[in-house]
């Protein structure tokens, strides 16, 4: 068995391709009942957002697996294949592995560290789980990276600091008044990073917005956004003594906000302070009016220097969770080496219990003058004597199925207790189970109708089975 994830990115390819590969909620239980179909595929989880879409399989064979996704991919989007194949990554094994839990640890995410992307994978896992898209690999490597994200992020501080300017103004702003509760907001000028920046503070309380721009239109269609109130930029500034934060960003070529207009606004304050943005390139802002006591003025770049810090303090956190990763890539790998001793020990049980079964038979033939209860007495007594043998083998094979050489000591295993025509005789029976299921399946599927058209009909033959 493989692993492999088949993807697209914000990194690998641009909003107009990405967009192409969206999957509204209620269309992937069907997208993954028509993967779980396709050619060597035993399982399947689909994450897709608005900056990824990924397939993550388990597969039986790696030789031709990436065609036969693309495939799917190429029939369920209806997208040439020669249009995105540039723009895929494939991932293999160990590699997958490692991909996904950086993607659930928001080590690839394009503001590093975010959490979103962690409950979008839980929650494509859990639906895929729901629609029986996966079995015993994923169950388990899926949660084992759920867990894993939460504790990176409940065990490092990668998500903790500021990393978009219009937010980290809003940390700022916290420092200087500790909550934004009854606070007034004035933006001036109706840019996209002043909607932004008044957005955080909205939603961390700010009571009132006021949008002052030269086209009045503008800053009403703004203000509705807010509940705000709206006015020309001149009103703004004369009510500049009534607000506690202003937002600037007009795209003016002089300074909006003088010296003098601020001055003599404090003056009116009462020692209120004074929380200033300026945002805009060229400034709106006199950068002298950062002197005035009690106004606490911050330009474009103090904002992205911010940033900028709080992104290598998230590198820095970035590093401590690569660490983690590796420990738990080892932990899954070890795993997996596990799932061989599986079959080989219950072929071991049931070589034992059928030499049990025998030796009794024959047993109570030489001795038919015993009673029922001698008979159950002596049946548990060579049943434990046959348990307690093979206790300490089991546990040892277990133990030595987890470690790098595990393949050769299974094999050992095997061959020293003759377990060759069991493991053949449960394998034929698991093929035998496989095609009964199957056949199950396809007499699920829905039947063609004797009227409909030849295209209908087609596409009602070829329908996937239910999960």
């Amino acid at each position: 068995m493989h692993i492999v994830v088949v993807g697209l990115n914000y990194r690998t390819a641009p909003v107009e391709v990405r967009e192409r590969f969206t999957i509204e909620e209620d269309e992937l239980p069907r997208a993954l009942s028509e993967l779980k179909q396709t050619k060597s595929v035993l399982e399947g989880v689909i994450v897709a957002t608005c900056n990824r879409t990924e397939i993550y399989v388990v597969v039986d064979r790696l030789h031709m697996c990436g065609h036969y996704i693309r495939s799917f991919m190429e029939n369920w989007f209806g997208i040439p294949r020669e249009e995105f194949t540039r723009h895929l990554y494939i991932y293999e094994d160990e590699q997958a592995v490692r991909h996904l839990f950086r993607v659930t640890c928001g080590l690839d995410s394009m503001v590093i560290g975010e959490t979103q992307i962690l409950g979008q994978v839980r929650s494509s896992f859990l639906l895929s789980q729901d629609e029986h898209g996966t079995g015993t690999w994923f169950n388990t490597l899926f949660k084992q990276a759920v867990t894993l994200g939460k504790r990176a992020h409940s065990e490092t501080s990668i998500g903790e600091s500021a990393v978009s300017v219009s937010y980290a103004a809003v940390e700022l702003g916290k420092r200087i008044f500790g909550t934004f509760t009854d606070k007034k907001v004035l933006i001036l000028g109706a840019g996209k990073m002043s909607e932004l920046t008044v957005k955080h503070l909205y939603a961390n309380g700010a009571e009132e917005v006021i949008v002052a721009n030269r086209t009045l239109s503008r800053a009403e269609e703004l203000a509705r956004k807010f509940d705000g109130t709206s006015c020309t930029i001149e009103e703004g500034i004369a009510r500049l003594h009534e607000v506690d934060i202003v937002i600037s960003s007009t795209g003016a070529k002089q300074y909006v906000l003088t010296s003098e207009m601020v001055a003599t606004s404090m003056k009116k304050r009462q020692s209120r302070p004074l929380f200033m943005i300026d945002i805009a390139v060229p400034r709106d802002i006199d950068p002298s009016i950062g002197q005035l006591q009690n106004v606490f003025l911050y330009d474009i770049d103090d904002l992205e220097g911010i940033v900028e810090t709080n992104l290598e303090m998230r590198r820095s956190e970035a590093a401590k969770i690569e660490t983690m990763i590796a420990e738990e890539i080892d932990v899954y790998n070890k795993w997996i080496r596990t799932l061989g001793v599986r079959p080989v020990i219950r072929a071991l049980q049931d070589k034992a219990s059928e030499i049990h079964e025998e030796t009794l038979e024959s047993l109570f033939n030489k001795l038919p003058e015993l009673n029922e209860r001698q008979r159950k007495v002596i049946q548990r007594l060579t049943k434990s004597i046959v348990n307690q043998m093979m206790h300490d083998p089991i546990n040892r094979i277990k133990e030595m199925a987890g470690e790098k050489q595990g393949r050769e000591a299974l094999e050992l295993f095997t061959h020293i207790f003759a377990l060759e025509d069991q493991l053949k005789g449960m394998k034929e029976q698991d093929e035998l189970n496989s095609v009964a299921a199957e056949a199950d399946a396809m007499e699920r599927r829905p039947k063609v109708k004797s009227d409909g058209s030849v295209k209908e009909q087609i596409k009602m033959t070829l329908a996937p089975a239910t999960l």
